[in-house]
């Protein structure tokens, strides 16, 4: 199973945010660039990179922290990026400069059309995003909730050829209050294309949590204030993910 750090950029510092809110935002670096690179000594196999201004403004906003990312990491691993994301020039010049796989979010669940359109055009490089809580998605940047069904959703986006779904437990993310396995596992056993859990990862006992399930169809978990925060040392999390997957080879 990978473990993905997570890149949140902001203002072209890479920060987090707790549950989603723009003026909760701890920074972590100034140079974007830098923290790409100190990822991938410490072992990372992806990036996860979110344009936080570009999700709220619907348009892409911090390019050239991306392109610092992109040029650092070159062909070595590859790299998702969300955040802002809404039509398909964006995706086009998204994967131009490098990134492997384009999120989308809220505008798969707005736009489903667009979605439809961007997994026939870019077949391989879409991976959908869903944020949730209590099972219902969350859109513009979880400030507001739907009456969607997030399996309901998530079996529409597969059959429209998405590569992935990153689900996201909301209430949980940022807090570092454990990993909601049960929620991720459902979404999973629902689903043919690979589920990456995202959202309240803390410790080596969630690593293992989801190293337990990861045959359900959990290909992934992105973390991010536990490690930039020294409570997960992400080398030891990502050895621990890979032992426990040569023992279930």
């Amino acid at each position: 199973m990978l473990l993905i750090p997570a890149i949140d950029l902001k203002d072209g510092h890479c920060v987090r945010l707790k549950q989603g809110a723009m003026d909760d935002a701890t920074v972590f670096s100034e140079n974007p660039g830098a923290m790409a690179r100190h990822w991938i000594a410490q072992g990372a196999r992806r990036l996860h990179l979110v344009d936080l201004n570009g999700a709220f403004a619907g348009k892409p906003k911090n390019e050239p922290a991306i392109k610092a990312i992109l040029q650092e990491v070159g062909d070595e691993i590859p790299v998702q990026l969300g955040g802002g994301i809404r039509d398909l020039d964006t995706i086009e010049r998204c994967l131009d400069d490098g990134v492997t796989y384009v999120i989308i979010g809220t505008a798969a669940v707005k736009n489903p059309g667009f979605l439809h359109d961007a997994c026939g055009a870019f077949p391989g490089h879409i991976i959908v995003g869903l944020d949730a809580k209590d099972g219902k998605v969350a859109v513009d940047g979880w400030s507001k909730m739907t009456g969607h069904d997030v399996i309901d959703l998530a079996k529409k986006f597969e059959d429209y050829g998405v590569e992935a779904v990153i689900y996201t437990d909301i209430g949980r993310d940022g807090m570092m209050s454990g990993v909601n396995v049960e929620a991720t596992v459902k979404l999973a056993q629902a689903l043919k294309i690979p589920v990456i859990a995202s959202g309240g990862i803390a410790s080596l006992k969630d690593v293992k949590a989801l190293c337990e399930v990861q045959d359900e169809g959990i290909m992934g978990a992105i973390t991010g204030r536990a490690i930039y925060e020294g409570k997960l040392d992400f080398k030891k999390a990502q050895a621990e993910a890979d032992k426990h997957s040569a023992g279930t080879a």
